[in-house]
């Protein structure tokens, strides 16, 4: 019977299988150190690899050490900073490429070398050893994470350098003069007024010649824009000759420049004073009174120059030209051809008065105005009879303002119109007031000043027979003051108004008599009912003392004056009567009204009801309030 049955190996197939191990074992063996082999070999080839190309690459480029040293330096480095490529190991790469020339960059680079910062990319101007410089942008970068050292990079930006040189004038230089433009102009000027620009070193000032041509404009439009151009060039190389040589003993010249149009500057950094930009002044002035001669065209010119000169301390490029273009203005409105140099008083009321011109009909909303009264005197009784209506202005910031402060202002930019119709409703409300509580004394009028252009701008007509019927106010109790300017030179829709207020009922006064036209023909032909003398008249009757007399001339010219208003069928009312000689005088001579401080200064409403209880009219000095 045969079967199978297991048992122990022999010793032939014991050789037979270790041998086979053996060998099994022998290739793995084999078969990893050929693989270690290969990745050595692989690594090898990569490092020699990248070591052609960073010595053939185009980009210049160094491997430097945590130490700053350098390492290893490609041919391009070399050549573009113009060293021996065996001698750049070893050398310190800060010096290489500038790293070191201000303190930020050095404080960045540092940063790098110790891994606590990515990147720095800077640009610097390295000078070649043969004389030329090159303009780089240096990027640093770490070479890996487990590698130590940096790779110092360097592109050579000169060409892009130079066309942004290059398009950079184009930009900051007028294409006409060739001077620097307005853009320009104020990078320098801000440059200038900034601390470290003059805190270190020079005067700490700075000036400043704002220029504009006289006339420029006509030739312009009767030669046209291409002699104006070539005007404009001319004027450019005498005002540069002129800075030539003011900084021809100075460290530097003026910067001269083109702002636009027909308006020039030139900048004195570090200034020695007013006496300095005065003559720089009048060394421009002086260059272009010499007629100039384009084309066959000998034309002359003149210009005006506003100047400025200040410490640049606390000053500031918009103020500057503010003030600049201030005192230019100056200039031109003092006669042009001239220079002007620039007043903080001038300016400070110019200031006030765009402030209150600003805030003008807002106030007027606000309820900022009130009125006052000052009596108006009968001469021969002594009684009240009437009073003017004063504007006064409760300012919130200046305090309270006369009208000389701003009625002028008011009439520049119309708002005298509801200025003026607030101050009619206002008195006449008043004088009616009065009336009503005083029906024992007889009625006193008021006096309103009116301005032509309230005639000219609104129908005054309409404005008074509404106020007067809103109001209850009579007619013959409202006098209407304009002016002997305005009113001798009425014509036509003024006459017009005129003439229908005194239809009306309405008083007509001229105001100011005898400072005017004084056309005594067209006088005649005018609905006025009273004469107001200027106090320039009265004030020549000062004399209290016994002993002194007035000047004679003075008194016959008034007299003959109120004879003359007598004669047309006027009263006449003095102004400015402030001594008892001059009213006994002026009563003398048949004057009829007076008014002014020997009778009262302006009061409030409440005063003049006053004076109308205990029926004491002011015939004195005693009675002033």
């Amino acid at each position: 019977m045969s079967g199978t049955s297991e048992g122990p190996t022999p010793a032939a197939d014991l050789d037979r299988s270790a041998v086979t191990e053996s060998d099994n074992t022998y290739r793995k063996s084999y078969q990893k150190t050929d693989e270690t082999t290969d990745e050595t070999t692989d690594a090898r080839t990569a490092t020699t690899t990248y070591e052609h190309a960073f010595a053939a690459a185009a980009l210049p480029m160094a491997v430097v050490d945590r130490e700053g040293l350098v390492t290893a330096a490609n041919e391009a480095l070399a050549t573009l900073i113009g060293a021996d490529q065996a001698g750049l190991p070893g050398r310190i790469a800060a010096d290489l490429v500038d790293l070191a020339s201000d303190a930020r960059t050095w404080h960045a680079y540092r940063e790098v070398l110790r891994g606590r910062q990515a990147r720095l990319r800077c640009t610097r101007r390295l000078k070649h050893p043969d004389g030329h410089s090159v303009w780089v942008q240096v990027t640093i970068a770490p070479l890996a994470k487990d590698v130590p050292g940096v790779l110092i990079s360097v592109s050579d930006i000169s060409a892009r350098r130079e066309l942004q040189a290059r398009l950079r004038h184009l930009q900051m230089h007028d294409p006409v003069t060739r001077l620097p433009n307005r853009t320009l102009f104020f990078e320098r000027l801000s440059a200038a007024l900034e601390a470290e620009s003059y805190e270190q070193s020079g005067t700490g000032r700075i000036g400043l010649c704002y220029l504009d041509l006289d006339g420029f404009k006509a030739v312009n439009d009767t030669l046209g824009h291409r002699v104006g151009d070539r005007l404009l060039a001319a004027v450019a190389e005498r005002l540069t000759r002129v800075a030539d040589e003011a900084g021809f003993a100075r460290a530097g010249a003026p910067l001269v420049a083109r702002l636009g149009g027909d308006e020039f500057a030139l900048l004195v950094e570090d200034s020695t004073g007013t006496e300095q930009l005065a003559d720089l002044a009048e060394s421009a002035l002086a260059a272009l009174q010499t007629p100039f001669d384009l084309a066959g065209q000998r034309l002359s010119l003149s210009a005006s120059i506003g100047v400025v000169e200040r410490h640049a301390a606390g000053t500031t490029a918009t103020g500057l030209m503010q003030a600049a273009d201030t005192t230019l203005y100056w200039a031109k409105a003092d006669g042009k051809s001239r220079w002007t140099l620039f007043d903080p008083e001038r300016n400070a009321h110019l200031v006030t008065r765009q402030a209150l011109s600003s805030t003008l009909r807002p106030a007027i909303e606000r309820g900022e105005f009130v009125l006052e009264y000052q009596p108006l005197v009968g001469m021969g009784d002594g009684r009240l009879s009437g009073v003017e209506a004063l504007v006064r202005w409760h300012h919130p910031e200046f305090g309270t303002l006369a009208p000389n402060r701003f009625i002028g202002l008011a009439e520049e930019d119309g708002s005298i119109v509801p200025l003026g119709r607030w101050a009619l409703t206002t008195a006449c409300r008043q004088a009616r007031r009065w009336q009503l509580d005083h029906p024992g004394e007889p009625p006193i009028f008021v006096s309103v000043n009116v301005a032509v252009r309230q005639v000219w701008d609104s129908d005054l007509v309409a404005d008074v027979a509404e106020t007067l019927a809103e109001t209850g106010l009579a007619p013959h109790l409202l006098q209407l003051e304009l002016t002997e300017s305005a009113v001798m030179g009425s014509a036509g829709r003024p006459l017009q108004a005129l003439q229908a207020l005194s239809d009306m009922g309405v008083r007509i006064a001229i105001d100011d008599f005898g400072t005017g036209y004084s056309n005594l023909a067209y006088l005649s032909r005018l609905p006025v009912s009273v004469l107001k003398l200027d106090g320039s008249f009265v004030r020549g009757f000062q004399y209290d003392d016994p002993g002194d007399r007035p000047n004679p001339a003075d008194e016959v010219v008034v007299e003959a004056m109120i004879q003359l208003a007598h004669r047309l069928g006027l009263t006449v009312t003095a102004e400015c009567v402030e001594t008892s000689a001059q009213a006994s005088r002026l009563r003398h001579i048949g004057c009829d009204t007076g008014q002014g401080w020997l009778y009262s200064r302006p009061v409030t409403a409440d005063r003049i009801s006053e004076l109308l209880d205990t029926r004491t009219y002011a015939d004195a000095p005693a009675a002033k309030p």
